[in-house]
């Protein structure tokens, strides 16, 4: 069944540009937005024309076979969800304006993006990344930021978040807001106790009287993010690393580490302070050649006969 108005005939051209102009004249849209969704139509267009479809005879299926072939063309699935995106609006338009009855792109979805594997730091980088020298107030407080976000796992904003009354040092815990306001009590490592323990003594002289905030900058006020990850990478030069390390590379070693030791993911959920256990699940990639050496060490049918 034809989608287009009955008894009235649409070129694509000519409706593209008229949207393009709409985008410009009536939404006021910038040039670069502009640009991009000049081009992902245009990509649209050129399809149309070498497969000789008319307007009238674009359906879902057309617009399927329309990605399948920007793919094949190297398109990646983000560059495709965008594309995808601009053509769903364009065929929106021609139905607000009686072009079409029907979105034909209304239900096509692009496949979804490949999951990145978070960058991580192997046991002895980390503790060669920890072990850092010296004595004066900057340096003890670098050591104590650094060893609490390995320790607990911690995210940026919640290290740079916490408050005195957060750290319980007797009990080795510490208590965290993260992200939907949520707060857990998270365990702290041996380790991290010690250099916040140095890190207090020695706050007192350089912070603000009213100041709450544990890590503080050498103005005596809260310390920023961006102050945090300039000293971890400013560390990780000085302690010889060829890696950009960040706050975050901290916290997917603590997960990863976590989990090659005690197997246990719902653990390493709850610590993390993961609302999904899918979300956590991407560490279980990481641990693949750990896992296959426990294979090859367990499974009857791996084991090798000793000779």
């Amino acid at each position: 069944m034809s989608l287009a108005a009955e008894n009235v005939s649409f070129d694509i051209g000519s409706e593209l540009q008229r949207y393009l102009r709409h985008l410009r004249v009536e939404r006021r849209l910038s040039p670069h937005t502009l640009n991009a969704y000049a081009r992902d139509l245009k990509a649209l267009e050129g399809y149309c024309e070498r497969e000789q479809l008319e307007l009238a005879s674009i359906d879902s299926f057309a617009i399927r076979r329309f990605a399948a072939a920007c793919h094949r063309k190297g398109a990646s699935p983000r560059s495709l969800a965008r594309r995808l995106s601009a053509v769903r609006r364009f065929f929106a338009y021609l139905v607000s304006e009686g072009v079409l009855k029907s979105n034909p792109a209304v239900h096509v979805q692009a496949p979804k993006p490949s999951r990145r594997l978070p960058a991580t730091l192997d046991a002895d980088q980390v503790a060669k990344l920890l072990a850092i020298e010296g004595d004066d107030e900057l340096t003890a407080r670098d050591r104590a930021m650094l060893e609490l976000l390995y320790s607990s796992g911690l995210r940026l904003a919640e290290l740079v978040g916490l408050d005195l009354i957060d750290l319980d040092l007797d009990d080795r815990s510490v208590r965290v807001t993260g992200k939907g306001n949520k707060t857990r009590v998270l365990p702290v490592g041996r380790l991290a106790v010690a250099a916040l323990k140095d890190w207090l003594k020695r706050r007192a002289e350089v912070a603000r009287p009213d100041e709450q905030a544990v890590f503080i900058s050498q103005r005596g006020t809260r310390i920023a993010p961006r102050t945090v990850q300039q000293r971890l990478n400013a560390w990780a030069k000085r302690q010889g690393s060829s890696l950009r390390v960040h706050p975050h590379m901290l916290r997917h070693s603590f997960a990863t580490h976590l989990l090659e030791s005690s197997r246990n993911l719902r653990a390493v959920q709850e610590l993390l302070g993961h609302a999904s256990i899918s979300t956590t699940q991407v560490y279980t990639h990481l641990d693949f050649q750990h896992l296959a050496q426990i294979y090859d060490q367990s499974h009857p049918r791996a084991r090798r006969r000793e000779e």
